[in-house]
């Protein structure tokens, strides 16, 4: 099985929401792994926003016979904004903190996620839309950083 197919296996599952291609944010960033890494966390960082954890994936995929270098998922969300909205919306606890698939690819780094805006299609409060809509507007800046940094 090819890298993207487990990508897109791997977004299934973990992340919950059904997805089709435009509501994916996928990107190839020139970089190295290591240095993808590194700039995907300080481009969370820079935004506000704190790596909660991150969960080692190539572990999995190396056990079920699969050869990959890198494969991670990196969780990140603004502690006081994570705890308001559980408290006052907990449906929503399954997709927080929001999270950022990133693994290596020959020379390459790719890195993706759902769009945080097809949420509001799930959740229709139209409190919920502006937070929606900020979580992408910054996580395409944060994607953009990535793929721009050499």
């Amino acid at each position: 099985m090819k890298p993207f197919s487990l990508l897109i296996a791997l977004l299934f599952a973990l992340l919950a929401v059904p997805a089709q291609a435009d509501q994916l944010l996928i990107i190839r960033a020139p970089q190295a792994y290591p240095e993808a890494m590194a700039t995907l966390q300080n481009a969370i960082s820079k935004r506000g926003y704190k790596i909660t954890r991150i969960q080692n994936i190539d572990v999995g995929i190396t056990k079920t016979g699969h050869t990959i270098d890198y494969y991670k998922v990196v969780f990140y969300g603004k502690p006081e904004e994570v705890t308001q909205i559980i408290q006052e919306h907990p449906e929503l606890i399954p997709y927080l903190p929001l999270s950022i698939v990133i693994f290596a690819e020959d020379t390459n780094t790719v890195v993706a996620t759902n769009r945080p805006s097809v949420l509001a299609e799930f959740f229709p409060d139209p409190a919920l839309k502006p937070m929606f809509m900020r979580w992408e507007d910054d996580l395409i800046k944060i994607m953009d950083e990535v793929r721009a940094t050499q």
